[in-house]
């Protein structure tokens, strides 16, 4: 064989070698939240992967940057306005600091239960939120889901307003949040969720309030003595993709995305509706003391916050909040 066809069949197999490889190159898809890969939000992003790779025949590499890998949720929320992220799932507690209409979600005693909650997020209103994403550089498509959010601390058990009068709580750094705790009385520390951890174990703070679903999946009860089941907030969170990423992408990568994050929420709601369940004996069985609102002391809580609902009507307008509640 002469050294010309050896020659052209090399260059013939190198060629074919990139060309192949071309045809299977992946798209990187890096995806930031706050809770590890056992959480609610660890479980909405391997669904989200599933359902994109299987709609795609793995056209798509995600990878996973779980426990806030990649910083505090607004810095990942900024790196998918700059494209350097391409997608996270993320707690509304920051997300009304880029569009502000996201903060109606978070007024205290607002959703009556978790169905009331997603029928609303799911139907006109919920969705005439997740368009206003757009003009913040950022495409959201879907509603995910947190629960409601209870109260935990170490300074004593809360039956009353009285009972958290200047306790030091964590909150997010979310105005809504923290008009709500001041009108209560509290000491409201808006603070990025990385720190909290080590804040609660050197005192800096006495408290928190979160989800159950968070305060099982980060063994909060390893740094905290009393729960209060409160339900004061009802905590949704919501699947973001880039903008710069989004616009890259054929219509038929579109949709796969758009159904990978549905098929999420569904499983984050599932999620959700098993530890509401569990979580309570889980954590009663870890150690923590647990109590429950009764409907005549919650009462007494949503009369208390009545003065931060003038502010909330100013902000959000009235009609939209009455509109929410009176969702059926």
């Amino acid at each position: 064989m002469s050294f010309f066809k050896i020659r052209t069949i090399a260059l013939t197999a190198a060629f074919a070698g990139i060309a192949g490889t071309a045809a299977f190159a992946q798209t990187e898809v890096k995806i930031g939240y706050a809770l590890a890969p056992t959480s609610h939000y660890g479980v909405a992003a391997q669904k989200w992967q599933e359902i994109v790779e299987a709609e795609t025949d793995g056209k798509f590499a995600f990878r996973h940057f779980p426990s806030s890998g990649l910083g505090g949720e607004r810095e990942v929320v900024e790196g998918l306005q700059i494209g350097t992220v391409e997608a996270t799932i993320v707690s509304t507690g920051t997300l009304s600091n880029f569009v502000p209409e996201t903060g109606v979600t978070d007024i205290p005693f607002l959703f009556r239960d978790l169905g009331h909650a997603r029928r609303v997020l799911d139907g006109p209103i919920g969705q005439d939120i997740l368009s206003k994403f757009d003009d913040a550089g950022l495409v959201a498509l879907a509603w995910g889901e947190q629960g409601f959010r209870h109260i935990t601390n170490n300074r004593n058990a809360i039956h009353t307003p009285d009972d958290v009068a200047g306790m030091k709580l964590r909150t997010m750094e979310n105005p809504v949040h923290l008009a709500a705790f001041n009108a209560l009385g509290a000491a409201p520390t808006p603070m990025a969720w990385p720190e909290v951890i080590s804040s609660l174990q050197q005192g800096t703070i006495d408290g928190q309030e979160n989800p159950l679903s968070v305060i099982v999946s980060v063994k909060l009860d390893e740094v905290q003595e009393y729960l209060t089941l409160s339900g004061h907030v009802y905590s949704p969170a919501m699947l973001l993709v880039s903008r710069p990423f989004w616009e890259g992408l054929s219509d038929e990568d579109k949709a796969a995305f758009e159904k990978g994050a549905t098929e999420a929420v569904t499983a984050m709601r599932a999620f959700v509706d098993d530890v509401e369940q569990s979580g309570v004996e889980t954590l009663k069985e870890r150690g923590m003391e647990v109590n429950e609102l009764s409907a005549d002391e919650k009462a007494a809580f949503r009369a208390s916050v009545e003065e931060a609902y003038e502010g909330y009507y100013d902000q959000y307008g009235q009609e939209l909040i009455d509109s929410i509640a009176a969702t059926e």
